[in-house]
């Protein structure tokens, strides 16, 4: 560093140079080394909330997600930005985002499990599209004959929803709308569809016998969010699908 940090406004600099270049967000611990020992986690969590200040009347804005701080345009203005940028998001299929909505309020889940809950089978393809979007990954096995893989959401879908933990998920008939904010409805899909009819109001069981891994650090621990309750099952099997046969963790 060519000077020393002498005052504030040259630290606030530093940071939100290091924000606005950065392609991830960027938690205190990690901003706190540009200042090499010499800024405390509290100012530089003040200078933050400055900083959102200072953006509070500009297109883009400072906020807080589940992986730290980062610049973001604000989504008043993304329709004149996608002109910028004219390709289409990924399409996901119903049974792709009924599948996330239970790994979201159900987690850790394994494939049984949400079979069990969608009453259909549930493919490969639709566990490995979620993960290579980075919403859900394995966080352990299950520790039952034949050690089903357990899933659970990521920080990067909080981070693409705007959430800083699982606990500010939305109630579970809100989620559908907060996902149309990142995803284009699927063609020949009606909008209203939303996956909370999917869900049963009944826990999973069996979680007791859980081994989750401790290597994972980009997942929340999973839990459930407080006050969110989901209805009863109202799902038809679809025509991709056949209905899942034989005991649900075999599927696994």
């Amino acid at each position: 560093m060519d000077q020393p940090i002498d005052d504030l406004a040259y630290a606030k600099t530093i940071l939100e140079t290091a924000l606005l270049t950065s392609p991830e967000p960027l938690p205190v611990p990690e901003l706190c080394k540009l200042f090499e020992g010499s800024v405390s986690q509290d100012v530089v969590r003040r200078m933050l909330e400055d900083l959102r200040q200072d953006y509070s009347h500009k297109g883009i804005e400072l906020v807080y997600v589940a992986s730290g701080w980062r610049f973001q345009s604000r989504p008043e203005f993304q329709r004149a930005l996608d002109l910028l940028n004219p390709q289409k998001p990924p399409r996901y299929s119903r049974a792709v985002m009924e599948t996330l909505a239970i790994v979201a309020y159900k987690q850790p889940v394994t494939r049984g499990d949400i079979e069990s809950i969608r009453g259909v089978s549930v493919s490969p393809g639709i566990l490995k599209a979620l993960e290579a979007r980075g919403w859900i990954d394995v966080v352990g096995h299950r520790e039952v004959p034949g050690r089903p893989a357990l899933y659970s959401t990521t920080r990067s879908f909080l981070d693409d929803l705007n959430l800083r933990s699982l606990e500010e998920l939305p109630p579970l008939d809100e989620l559908g709308t907060l996902l149309d904010a990142h995803l284009e409805a699927p063609q020949g899909e009606a909008k209203g569809e939303r996956p909370e009819s999917v869900l049963s109001a009944e826990p999973l069981t069996g979680d007791a016998n859980v081994q989750v891994a401790q290597s994972g650090a980009n997942h929340e621990a999973p839990q459930r969010p407080a006050d969110v309750e989901a209805p009863d099952i109202e799902t038809a099997p679809e025509n991709a699908e056949a209905p899942a046969g034989g005991t649900p963790e075999a599927m696994a």
